[in-house]
């Protein structure tokens, strides 16, 4: 099976036969009463009848509809129920911070706003027409589980190049950004690719696939079309990163295929050193949004008892989808820590890359650091209500990635920085790389470039705390750095896929919020 409307998904993969399980680790906000266990076909239930409550809140085709809640797979559930009706979703993280979310509803003028009652306080929304709660009543808003879902919801269908979802850019650098994308350039460029049965990381039959993500963002969203069109045997769905909580689940089973938040591997990370690790039957690894560091790579790749375990890294963005693959094995995750950023190549046939200068934008030889610019037939339609900054990251066919790197001779891509981000003497993420792999107990290294002086470190450990002795020893040989700053893995301000928001933080620690980075292209 394709992925071909995703309002009509879960019914599809019912159609053919589809026998996949899937296993929460906390119920449905939209179902709470409802367990923890899910066949397709209970699935297809869910999202019939989401569609015929939303129908009668009021929801109709065309309209935008905003989902914000708390982290769960019924994000997409909830999408595709909209998709249905022949709206737009709009999924917004429940971590962006009071400004942004109201900054985000505004461009959005949304119809509707399915949300919690924590979020609705938080942020009243009082210009929406239509505001659903999830998970109980609240003033001026219907609850979910009040609605009709016996009403009929039958399918809307919409042409390919029409406005299909919306999502949010991470936000490190400021207010997300809001991008659209259709059912060209989700299902058919992106999603429809990743259903490829390839050799070694093709889903099959029996996996048994883990996600743990952040699922308002949009690759959980194509993740849903290629898992629901691949049908495997059984699907984990993690909505936190506490390494004992998840155990059990995970024990219970075991995974052959996980995907997760490069933040979640490091929160999980300690799993992979007990006796009975539940990491044990994986053969594929695969993290997108950030870099996964290389002492990470290599305990979970150590932690996999298969023959020939892989780690697929790969490098996009949310108005792209992914640019490039590199393919880790554990015999390469033993080598150089600055090698983690050689990003892999361009998806043949499908993606074009090329460097150019970052005040000329003019192609820069091969081997020479510059404005990583990308073509693709997958680029989103636009960004909500900013058009002239949609424009302004455009040069002809190319699209300005707004990060640093090197185009290889072999074709190869390594990432050295947001251009934001970057600074005049070093690799900030190498240099991140190069510490982490010296600093065992270091759960994240961060080097901001920062106006004045060197760039500032800020390590992060379990207790906030740091050996002097140690920490000089692991950067005896690098390049001139401030003395740290060392805290708790809570302390660092992160967006909804825990990357960290390092304007802000630069902001808490300096008192100056500007990186060294133009923000051109942000």
């Amino acid at each position: 099976m394709r992925p071909h409307d995703m309002g009509t998904l879960f019914d599809e993969a019912v159609a053919h036969g589809a026998r996949t399980v899937v296993h929460l680790d906390r119920p449905f906000d939209i179902a709470p009463d409802a367990g923890t266990r899910w066949t397709m076909r209970a699935l297809a239930g869910l999202v019939r009848t989401t569609a015929s409550r939303l129908a009668a809140a009021g929801v109709r085709p065309g309209d935008r509809v905003a989902l914000v809640k708390d982290n769960h797979w019924d994000y997409d559930l909830l999408a595709c129920a909209v998709v249905r009706l022949g709206a737009v979703p709009a999924q917004l993280s429940d971590r962006l911070d009071d400004d942004a979310l109201a900054v985000l509803l505004t461009r959005l003028a949304p119809a509707a706003l399915v949300t919690t009652v924590d979020v609705l306080a938080r942020c009243p929304a009082r210009t929406v027409p239509i505001r659903v709660t999830v998970d109980g009543p609240a003033p001026a808003a219907t609850h979910l589980a009040t609605l009709d879902p016996t009403g009929p919801c039958d399918p809307v269908r919409r042409h390919d190049d029409e406005p299909l979802v919306i999502h949010h850019t991470s936000g490190t650098t400021g207010t997300p950004k809001l991008v659209v994308h259709s059912t060209r350039t989700l299902v058919h460029k992106l999603a429809r690719f990743e259903t490829t049965p390839l050799p070694r990381i093709g889903v099959g039959a029996r996996d048994v696939l883990l996600n743990a993500s952040a699922y308002a963002h949009g690759r959980t969203f194509c993740w849903t079309a290629v898992m629901v069109s691949r049908a495997p045997a059984t699907v984990v769905i993690l909505t936190g990163d506490d390494p004992d909580r998840a155990d059990p689940l995970l024990r219970a089973h075991r995974p052959t295929v996980v995907e997760a938040l490069p933040s979640t591997y490091v929160r999980l990370r300690p799993l992979t050193t007990r006796l009975d690790n539940p990491f044990r039957a994986v053969r594929l690894y695969i993290s997108t949004y950030d870099a996964v560091h290389p002492p990470v790579l290599r305990d979970y790749l150590t932690a996999a008892r298969a023959a020939r375990p892989v780690w697929m890294q790969g490098w996009g963005q949310t108005e792209t989808g992914p640019l490039t693959f590199r393919f880790h094995t554990r015999r390469a995750a033993l080598g150089p820590a600055s090698d983690a950023r050689r990003l892999g190549r361009p998806v043949p046939l499908r993606t074009r890359l090329r460097v150019v200068d970052r005040d000329t934008l003019r192609p820069v030889p091969r081997g020479r650091p510059g404005l990583l610019q990308v073509r693709t037939a997958a680029l989103a339609l636009g960004y909500v209500e900013e058009p002239q900054r949609w424009n302004a990251k455009r040069h002809g066919g190319w699209w300005s990635t707004g990060d640093l790197g090197v185009h290889h001779h072999d074709g190869s891509v390594t990432l050295l920085d947001r251009e934001v981000d970057s600074g005049p003497e070093l690799s900030c993420l190498g240099t991140e790389d190069e510490v982490e792999a010296r600093l065992p107990q270091a759960l994240e290294c961060v080097v901001l470039a920062v106006p004045d002086g060197p760039p500032l470190p800020v390590v992060v450990t379990d207790d906030g705390e740091l050996d002097p002795g140690e920490w000089k020893r692991a950067v005896a040989e690098l390049p001139e750095l401030a003395e740290p700053v060392v805290l708790r893995w809570d302390e660092v301000p992160r967006t909804g896929t825990g990357k960290v928001r390092r304007a802000v933080l630069a902001e808490r620690l300096t008192g100056v919020g500007a990186l060294l980075g133009t923000g051109r292209w942000t």
